[in-house]
């Protein structure tokens, strides 16, 4: 079930940049690999978070309270250290270990 965002970027003053750059700014701050599908050049809301989420939130948590409302629409999918895409339950910390080898 995909989360569109109720507001424009305009409204709320946040910067919009192209979905490239918002994967990268989510694995600089929060060590997580993700892969949003949508047509080249597309923007999105910038992902302006200071401080990485809890360790001990779930991956379905974090994506309906801090990407999906950034993306809209758009599909998004975590991997996971394996190359694979683990379960919503999986706890961040988890998923951030995973990548660790």
């Amino acid at each position: 079930m995909a989360i569109i965002a109720k507001f424009s970027n305009k409204e709320v003053g946040m910067s919009e940049i192209s979905v490239v750059e918002f994967e990268a700014k989510v694995l600089e701050k929060e060590e997580i690999v993700i892969r949003i599908r949508a047509p080249v050049g597309r923007k999105v809301s910038d992902y302006a978070y200071e401080r990485k989420a809890a360790g001990s939130q779930s991956i379905a948590d974090w994506l309906e309270g801090r990407i999906k409302p950034l993306i809209g629409a758009h599909e998004v999918t975590v991997v996971d250290g394996a190359y694979t895409t683990p379960h919503g339950r999986t706890k961040l910390d988890r998923l951030r270990s995973s990548y660790e080898k």
